[in-house]
Order: structure tokens, then C-alpha cells, then sequence
């Protein structure tokens, strides 16, 4: 596990940064330049593993590097913009045909990242109205079936009215 530090400019993660962590969004992790001072140096060995961050640096939890993928991953999944509901972004997740995560990984991705599920459903309804021939049940119905998208009813409603149906 990689041990996080918590300073002014974010988060680091030995060798990657976490951006916006001062603004309330989350993005995935990204290389860190190599100079980044926020990084503490590698430890010589196990017994001193744990780096000393500034007394005002606070300590987050550890994330692991599948953990780190997971985030990534789906990041990329969210910013294709069709919209992902809970169900579909871990079922893309763990699928041996999508990313392959443990659901574990994935679980984690997803609680980290907080998607906005409404605003995700909302990309799917436009997806599917720029297709044409949907009723505002019909919708609704395809934006809630388990064969569909799977978000909640509270979900689809609020996409079919945000997309004036």
C-alpha cells in the first residue's frame, strides 16, 4: 500500500497526485512531476516505511495501486459522458470484458469518485432521445431495467424531466 499526504497543494500518493482535492471534485490520480516536493522519498526499507509529512500535513488512508486503476478507470468510464449508472459502471468495472477489477476495486472506485447519479442519468436519457422513437415511460422504463441501465426510478424520473419529456 502507498501512504498518503495530505498537504496544501492535495494529495500525493508516492509518485501520483490527486487534483481539485481542495475543491470538493475528485479526478483521477495523474504522474507527479518528479520534483514535486509534496512526494516523500522512498524509504530504504520496510522497517522505515512510513514517511514524515510536515506537522501540519494530516494522514489519509492508505489506497492501494488497484485501488488507484479502479479510480482511474472509472474516471475515464464517467468522462465519456453516456452516462453510467451505479450497476452499469460496476458491472463495467469488474467485467472480464470492460476492466477486469475485483469488485472490491470497483466498490472503491466508485465511493471514492461519488458520482452524481442524477446528472448521470440525464447523459443516458440524452444518449438515447438523440436515437429517437422513446415516451417518457418508454424511457424511463430503458433507463431503469436491469437489461438497460439500471438506475433508480427516483434516477430516470428526474432524467425524463430534466430532458423535457
Amino acid at each position: 500500500m502507498k501512504k498518503i499526504i495530505i498537504t496544501a497543494a492535495g494529495l500525493a500518493i508516492a509518485g501520483f497526485t490527486i487534483a481539485g482535492c481542495n475543491s470538493n471534485t475528485s479526478t483521477p490520480a495523474s504522474p507527479a512531476p518528479a520534483s514535486s516536493s509534496a512526494l516523500a522519498a522512498p524509504a530504504a526499507s520496510s522497517a522505515s516505511a512510513a514517511s514524515v509529512a510536515p506537522s501540519s500535513a494530516l494522514s489519509a488512508p492508505a489506497i492501494s495501486v488497484a485501488e488507484q486503476q479502479a479510480v482511474t478507470s472509472a474516471q475515464g468510464y464517467l468522462n465519456l459522458g453516456s452516462g453510467f449508472s451505479a450497476q452499469s459502471l460496476l458491472n463495467q468495472l469488474t467485467s472480464s470484458d470492460g476492466s477486469g477489477f475485483s469488485n472490491s476495486d470497483a466498490e472503491f472506485a466508485i465511493n471514492y469518485l461519488k458520482p452524481d447519479w442524477d446528472a448521470q442519468a440525464v447523459m443516458a436519457a440524452k444518449g438515447y432521445l438523440a436515437l429517437g422513437g422513446f415516451s417518457s415511460s418508454s424511457l424511463t422504463q430503458q433507463l431503469t431495467s436491469s437489461d438497460g441501465d439500471g438506475f433508480t426510478q427516483a434516477q430516470a424520473e428526474y432524467a425524463v424531466a430534466k430532458v423535457g419529456l
